[in-house]
């Protein structure tokens, strides 16, 4: 059964995703108990840290180490750093498209995804409180 991929490759991406979300969950705790709630310390230091990770592995994993099987590519990629923080994806997939020239499209992705996440967040926010 475990031989399957159609099997492995959805558990290492669920193993490596409770990881990055407890791991998140925790340090947001402890950022937000030694220097306080006024400034997200916990977030900016994961988004930040998730997107070196992610640049990291992303690299060693392709370029350096053809020896990581997909599985735990996925695993640390896709399940840990995307549970840890998509902010990670999001950076790689920006560089993806200016590495390949694409200088409009990563532009757009870039601010796009920021102020329209943003404006989603507030149109989120009005919507539930429209339909209490």
């Amino acid at each position: 059964m475990l031989q399957d991929s159609n099997i492995r490759i959805p558990i290492a991406i669920s193993l490596g995703a409770i990881a990055g979300a407890l791991s998140r969950y925790y340090l947001t705790l402890w950022f937000a108990q030694r220097f306080g709630t006024n400034f997200p310390y916990g977030t900016f230091f994961i988004n930040l840290s998730g997107c070196l990770a992610m640049g990291f592995f992303a690299t060693f994993a392709v370029e350096k180490v053809s020896i990581i099987s997909p599985e735990i590519r996925l695993m640390v990629a896709t399940g840990f750093l995307g549970a840890y923080t998509t902010f990670s994806t999001y950076g790689l997939d920006t560089i993806g498209l200016i590495r390949s020239g694409t200088w409009l499209s990563a532009i757009t992705y870039w601010a796009g995804s920021a102020i329209l996440g943003i404006i989603c967040v507030q149109l989120g926010v009005f919507l539930a409180k429209f339909g209490r």
